[in-house]
C-alpha cells in the first residue's frame, strides 16, 4: 500500500467518525431541547385555506406571529419590501400554558415568573417560528383538520421546537388508536 493510499483511507475513517460525531450531538441536542424545554401552546391563526392542507403537511401561521408583525410594523421596522429578521417575543404564559405576546424585546429585559422570551424570523413578511409547516402520515389529514394550538417546547435561549398539534380543549390530535 502506497503512503498516498493510506493517508486516502485515514482521511475518510476521520471524515466518518466526524460526521457521525457530529450527527449524534445534533441528535442529542434535539432529545434535550424536547426532555428540557418548557412547555408553550401558540394558538394558530388562519391561512390561506387553498394552502391549510397540502399534500401530506399543514401549512402553519401563528396568532403571536400576527401581534408580532403589528408591532414591527408600528415600530417601521418593516416596510413594503420583503425583509428578513431575527428577533425575540416576549409571552405570557396563562395558567394552561397558551402563550400571549406581550412585547417585542432586545434579549436583555428581566422576565416576569410567567413570560418566556421565544425566537422568531421574519422572512418575506411572515413571521415564522421553528417551522411554518407540520408533516404527517399521508391519509391523515383530518386528523389534523381541528387543530388550533401548536405545542411547542423552549429551550433556555428561546429556541422554539414545535411538538405536536392541539385542538381547542389542548387534546393532543393525531395520536394512533389503540
Amino acid at each position: 500500500m502506497t503512503p498516498t493510499a493510506k493517508w486516502s483511507r485515514v482521511t475518510v475513517v476521520v471524515a466518518l467518525v466526524l460526521i457521525l460525531a457530529l450527527v449524534n450531538w445534533s441528535i442529542w441536542a434535539k432529545e434535550r431541547h424536547l426532555a428540557e424545554g418548557e412547555v408553550a401552546y401558540l394558538e394558530l391563526a388562519p391561512v390561506d385555506p387553498r394552502s391549510l392542507m397540502q399534500g401530506d403537511y399543514m401549512a402553519l401561521s401563528f396568532e403571536v406571529g400576527n401581534r408580532i408583525r403589528e408591532a414591527l410594523d408600528a415600530q417601521h421596522r418593516v416596510g413594503g419590501e420583503p425583509q428578513s429578521i431575527d428577533g425575540h417575543v416576549i409571552v405570557r404564559l396563562d395558567a394552561q400554558r397558551i402563550a400571549h405576546f406581550e412585547r417585542l424585546d432586545s434579549g436583555e429585559s428581566p422576565l416576569d415568573a410567567d413570560e418566556i422570551r421565544i425566537n422568531y424570523r421574519l422572512r418575506n413578511g411572515r413571521v415564522r417560528f421553528a417551522t411554518n409547516a407540520f408533516f404527517f402520515q399521508e391519509g391523515h389529514a383530518e386528523r389534523y383538520e381541528p387543530a388550533r394550538y401548536g405545542q411547542f417546547r423552549v429551550n433556555q435561549r428561546g429556541a422554539p421546537l414545535l411538538v405536536s398539534l392541539h385542538d381547542a380543549e389542548l387534546e393532543l390530535l393525531g395520536a394512533m388508536e389503540r
